[in-house]
């Protein structure tokens, strides 16, 4: 029962989100052709749509107003706030569309998620951690360890990223912010110890000018400079590498853009990811680590004919 009431609440955020205003009646309306009613052709009685709008303002921080000078039309107040908010938009967009597949079988075979592989064990496991700001043990094994090593660390986020999720921690031991991806951790174990969260560590700063997960203090924020060629120019104006990207040229066969970024291992491999259609003006240093990775890799294949 709690899903349902779960799920309506999240149909009405959606339905204002992309109707914009509307009122109640138009509401009721838009209800009863969901597939989502109480009963087939139930209305939304108006009590219980008031009381759903005090909820999602309880459980989604979300204001549904009335435009008493607009034929009372409802609307959410601030919806600039949450879209900008990346959990929420996206906890609405997935519950909306389970809403959709719950409403119509027929769509049931018709939607493909990205499955993310490893990991979920522990998530909801870290996450309690996160909210009681518990020290955890845990038993973790790196890519590059030849074998697993356990260890406390005290959880502050976790991050999703190319279908992985890790753990942003810190460790006490070496007195710093690191992080663990969690289909490497084998084990986790709660301590009787709590930490402080600092309150001014942002996970947005923290990873403001970086790429992916890696956050390298060794590498310093650089001018990248690239030139994209083909379907890369296109592809990268509608999904950019990164935040700092802009385009600061073109003609006719090419986009040039340029970041401020820390160039990791996260950021080179997302210009590999355009394959041959990208090109590496500047830093120096980052072309030639690009022309080394192209070097590698045709190696594997000199042999052919």
């Amino acid at each position: 029962m709690a899903a349902n009431i779960f799920g309506r609440y999240v149909w009405l955020i959606d339905t204002l989100r992309r109707h914009k205003r509307l009122t109640y009646k138009e509401i009721n309306k838009l209800w009863v052709e969901s597939g989502l009613s109480y009963g087939e052709g139930d209305e939304m009685p108006l009590r219980t749509f008031h009381n759903h709008r005090k909820a999602i303002k309880d459980i989604f921080d979300v204001y549904i107003e009335c435009d008493t000078k607009d034929g009372y039309k409802y609307y959410i107040k601030s919806p600039e706030q949450l879209e900008g908010d990346g959990l929420r938009s996206w906890l609405i967009d997935s519950y909306a569309t389970l809403n959709q597949l719950h409403a119509d079988e027929k769509l049931k075979n018709r939607i493909q998620f990205e499955d993310i592989p490893s990991g979920h064990m522990f998530l909801t496991t870290i996450i309690e951690a996160m909210r009681k700001n518990v020290i955890i043990e845990i038993t973790h094994q790196g890519f590059d360890k030849g074998h697993a090593s356990t260890f406390e660390i005290e959880p502050y986020f976790v991050k999703v990223f190319n279908r992985r999720w890790y753990l942003i921690a810190r460790s006490p031991f070496y007195d710093k912010v690191l992080t663990y991806g969690l289909d490497r951790i084998q084990d986790i174990k709660f301590t009787k110890r709590h930490f402080e969260m600092p309150e001014d560590f942002d996970i947005y700063r923290y990873f403001k000018d970086c790429c992916g997960i890696i956050n390298d203090s060794t590498i310093s924020i650089e001018k990248v400079v690239i030139k994209a060629y083909g379907y890369a120019r296109k592809y990268l104006s509608t999904l950019p590498i990164h935040s700092s990207q802009k385009e600061i040229a073109n003609d006719d066969e090419s986009a040039t853009y340029e970041f401020q970024v820390c160039p990791t291992y996260d950021f080179l491999t997302a210009l590999l990811g355009q394959a041959d259609q990208i090109e590496v003006l500047e830093p120096s240093w980052v072309r030639h680590e690009i022309k080394k990775i192209a070097q590698n890799l045709l190696s594997y294949y000199k042999n052919d004919k």
